[in-house]
């Protein structure tokens, strides 16, 4: 229980910096964005490293890997990114990918 919490943590903590990274970086954005978007990133880190003590490495770099799959759902409706279907493939394999990590 306490790993799968750390992985939605990691996830959520990535997927929130990337998205605010590229915002920014993009946009011009307000200054805040790209130092807000280190903070997650080292959130993102510390839970990795706590995971780290409870679930092995096999287990948690792929499982983490569901960030990506965030992503690029998320890269259309913020970032008006055009997905084609090769990366929606290589997130669906991803997201296979976890789903296996799961079971």
């Amino acid at each position: 229980m306490m790993k799968w919490l750390l992985v939605g943590v990691i996830v959520a903590c990535t997927v929130t910096a990337d998205l605010i990274q590229a915002h920014g970086m993009r946009k011009g954005g307000a200054r805040w964005k790209v130092p807000v978007s280190i903070l997650f990133l080292a959130l993102s880190f510390f839970a990795f490293t706590q995971l780290l003590r409870v679930a092995e490495l096999s287990f948690a770099v792929p499982v983490t890997a569901a960030s990506l799959v965030l992503e690029t759902a998320l890269a259309r409706p913020v970032l008006k990114e055009r997905v084609g279907w090769k990366r929606w493939g290589g997130a669906a394999l991803a997201a296979i990918g976890v789903a296996l990590l799961a079971l």
